[in-house]
Order: C-alpha cells, then structure tokens, then sequence
C-alpha cells in the first residue's frame, strides 16, 4: 500500500516529500538530542549513560523491525543478520569517523580530551562494547546460531540495562524537584526520536523511487540508500549532538546501538528463525565488526580524539565498502 502511495506521488512528489522529510529529520533530531540532554541533567545519569539507553535504543527500531519481520518469515532470517553486524561497522566507522572529524575542526588543537566525568561514563559502558566485540567473534567460532543463542543474547540485554540503571541510579543525585520534568523531557525525546525515524523512512522510500525513475539500478539502491538508511536516525543524531557540543551523547549513541545490535536485535532474529544459521558465511562481516569496536576501544581509552582517529575509522570503513562490493562482483 505505501508502495503505491509512494507511485502516486511521481517525481516532483517524491522530490518534495525527500526535501520536507530532510527538514523533519533535523528538527526531530534537535528535539531528540535537547531533551536527552535535560534528562541527562535531572536524573544525574550522564549523557553518555542517555545516549546509550535512551536514544540508542530508539534509533535502533529500524534494525528492530528488520528482525521482527524476519521472524515472521525466516527465509529472510539472514538479511536481519547481516543488517545488524554491517550496521555496527557502519555505526563506529562511519558515523563515530564522523563525528570525530567534527570534533577535530572544533577545537584549535585539533584534538578533543574527554573530561573526567565524560571518561568514567565512557568507562561504565566499555562492558556493551566489550559485549558487542566478544560475541560474533563466539559465534564464529561456534560455528552456527540458533533459537538458544538468541534467548541467551535477549537475557544479556535485559539483565545489563537493569544493571547500569540501578548501578548509576545508586551512585548519581536524582533531582527530585523535577521528577515530573523528567518525564515530559523523555516523552519529548522520544517524540523526535520518533520523528526521526518515521522521516528518515520517508526519506529513503522517496530517494528509492527517484533512483529507480532515473533508470539507477535495484542492486544499488539496495546496497546504497536502503542499507545507508537503517543508519540513518544514529547517523543524524550523533552529528548533530556532536555538533551542539555533545560528544557523550553520539558515544552513548553508538555504543549502545552497538550492544543493542547484538543483543536485542541479533537475538529476536536468531528466536525467529526456526533453524540453525551457519555463521561461516558471515565471517568477513563478523571480522570487521570486531575490528571496528576493538579500534573504537583502544582511541576511548586514550581519552582524547583527533583527526588521525577520525582518518582511521573513515578509511576502515571505505576499505569495507571496497571489500564487499569486490566480493559481490566475484
């Protein structure tokens, strides 16, 4: 049915819906992030510790809801898999490199230090990180996947969200004059985060319709604007919260994406699908993944970020376009 509507606009109409859904994205994605950020101030969370349970979470739904549809039909059961690790190599490369990049321009020096505050929140979520580097590197070299794997990836996401909440809630100041505040700004937050994915969906739809109407092939498309757009909502959110000086936030951001890719999402895939995956076949995936966090680890625990962190992510990331287009093409 959206199909349809998305034929009935035409041209111009798909035109006009890219450029309107790109003025929702924004404008979504600075509500998202200065509501998060008023959360972070009332409950004493930090904004890293938001950005990893709040916004991560949200921008997640798109690979969420590739997993729930391949449960519904598992033939479709490796598409989800594959989703879910090439949106962590697109997460820490891409949009981190990004955001780094930024970083680098904004300060004269051209390097960033963390302060000690946004170091320890960067340390309290070093366990998703670790987590999200150790388990397809496990997978890989079990061999195969099954229904258990994703019972037991769902439980270590349940269990290690209540952790760090009662850890941070017992440790932080919780304003309790504003309690109430609190829930208005997460409600807020979710609102744009909401918006952003619902535009960012808008925009990837239009920009298929346009590329296809421009003789583009299907094949890029799909392996272009569809696979770019699940990314999307973090890649928006993170820049524009690095941008406004919030750099916690984009980390949370992506490392939280991080942990809830192969966690939540990975393991409702994994419940859906009524038979074993072989994980051989995602073998070169799994190494990029694994290199991607394990790089993101070792610039963290300089606790400062320049252009060379940002050079080396970005060209990890164009080495893994270039890897995956060559084996395509073999």
């Amino acid at each position: 049915m959206l199909e349809s509507f998305f034929e009935g606009l035409g041209l111009i109409g798909n035109a006009i819906t890219l450029l309107i859904g790109m003025m929702i994205l924004d404008k979504s994605s600075d509500l998202a992030i200065d509501n998060s950020v008023k959360v972070a101030e009332i409950t004493g969370l930090g904004k890293t510790t938001i950005g990893f349970l709040l916004i991560a979470f949200s921008t997640s739904l798109p690979e969420l809801s590739v997993s729930i549809f391949s449960a519904i039909n598992p033939e479709t059961l490796g598409v989800a898999i594959g989703n879910v690790l090439g949106s962590n190599i697109v997460n820490v490369c891409l949009i981190l490199g990004l955001c780094f990049l930024i970083l680098s321009f904004k300060n004269r020096s051209g390097t960033y230090y963390f302060s000690n505050r946004a170091s320890e929140e960067v340390r309290d979520l070093y366990f998703g990180l670790f987590i999200a580097s150790l388990i397809p590197a496990a997978l890989i070299y079990i061999g195969y996947a099954s229904r258990i794997i994703g019972v037991v990836l769902v439980t270590i996401f349940i269990f290690y969200n209540i952790q760090i909440i009662r850890f941070k809630r017992g440790r932080e100041a919780y304003n309790i004059s504003k309690k109430g505040k609190a829930a208005k700004y997460i409600l807020l937050a979710l609102i744009g985060v909401a918006g952003v994915i619902a535009s960012a969906y808008f925009i990837v739809e239009s920009a298929s319709y346009i590329a296809e109407e421009l003789s583009v092939p299907r094949v890029v498309i799909g392996a272009t604007i569809i696979a770019f757009g699940t990314s999307l909502p973090e890649l928006v959110t993170s820049i524009n919260a690095t941008r406004k000086g919030h750099i916690e936030l984009a980390l949370g951001n992506i490392i939280g994406s991080g942990f809830v890719n192969i966690t939540l999402i990975l393991g409702v895939a994994l419940i859906g699908g009524s038979f074993r995956v072989n994980m051989a076949a995602y073998s070169s995936l799994v190494m990029f993944s694994i290199m991607a966090n394990l790089l993101l680890w070792y610039f963290l625990s300089g606790e400062k970020i320049g252009w060379r962190e940002s050079a080396i992510l970005l060209f990890m990331y164009a080495l893994f376009i270039f890897t995956s287009f060559g084996a395509q093409q073999s």
